[in-house]
């Protein structure tokens, strides 16, 4: 986490975009290990908002190599997103992790699944950047889980069109469970789908506590928020 102390001054640019249809929005807080790499995946002729929740390291200068449009934000993914989308000029929106790697072509495969006037959003099958077999079962898990129940996650880059994402209230600033919440709705709004197409993550949250406490205690969490516990006392919890 970082020191709350640390604050970066940003001067935006005044460059202009050529006009685009699909906007990545991207949360950062301290991504300078990651982030070239995921932007460099974006591509250039698309629309990027770097959201930054306060970081200390060189994620906004690596950012500023790729985009002009850098917003400061109040850390927490819910917020940072919700910020990004309100500076979009695109009528899509896709919100990628900073470790989150897209595959080439995702633009088609989004404009392709969004041509279907009842699908409103989804996201990309999960694939872990690591050799292992406990990867792999979380990936099969993870894959399962999306098709079969609908639970998209916001390492799956999800995306959704606009109108469809304001009528759902957006991410509505939730400091957990931000991606749960937001597809739970959606899917009250339209058809949400699964990609046939992989996404590339970093296995760094896996391998930081254990692959399987890690997976038991996401699963801990998501329980709890089904059984009705606030997303604010969900991440007092998580953080504890």
């Amino acid at each position: 986490m970082q020191d709350s102390r640390c604050k970066i001054q940003v001067k935006t640019c005044n460059l202009q975009l050529a006009t685009c249809n699909l906007t990545v929005i991207i949360p950062t807080l301290n991504e300078e290990s990651c982030l070239k790499k995921t932007l460099e995946a974006v591509g250039r002729n698309v629309e990027v908002i770097v959201a930054d929740g306060g970081s200390c390291d060189s994620t906004v200068e690596i950012a500023k190599g790729f985009t002009d449009k850098i917003i400061m934000s109040e850390k927490g993914r819910g917020l940072q997103m919700d910020r990004g989308a309100e500076e979009a000029a695109g009528d899509i929106f896709l919100f990628l992790h900073a470790d989150t790697i897209l595959p080439e072509g995702w633009k088609d495969y989004v404009e392709g699944a969004l041509k279907d006037d009842k699908v409103i959003g989804g996201g990309f099958r999960l694939k872990i950047d690591s050799k292992g077999f406990s990867f792999r079962m979380i990936e099969a898990v993870a894959n399962m889980r999306a098709k079969y129940l609908g639970l998209i996650y916001g390492d799956q880059a999800i995306f959704v069109k606009k109108d469809a994402f304001l009528s759902a209230g957006g991410f509505k600033g939730l400091p957990l469970m931000e991606d749960v919440d937001l597809i739970r709705r959606l899917r009250e709004v339209g058809r949400v789908i699964l990609l046939d197409a992989e996404v590339s993550t970093s296995p760094r949250q896996w391998k930081k506590r254990g692959a399987l406490k890690t997976t038991l205690r996401n699963l801990f969490f998501l329980s709890l928020y089904y059984a009705g516990v606030s997303p604010e006392r969900l991440q007092r919890l998580y953080y504890a």
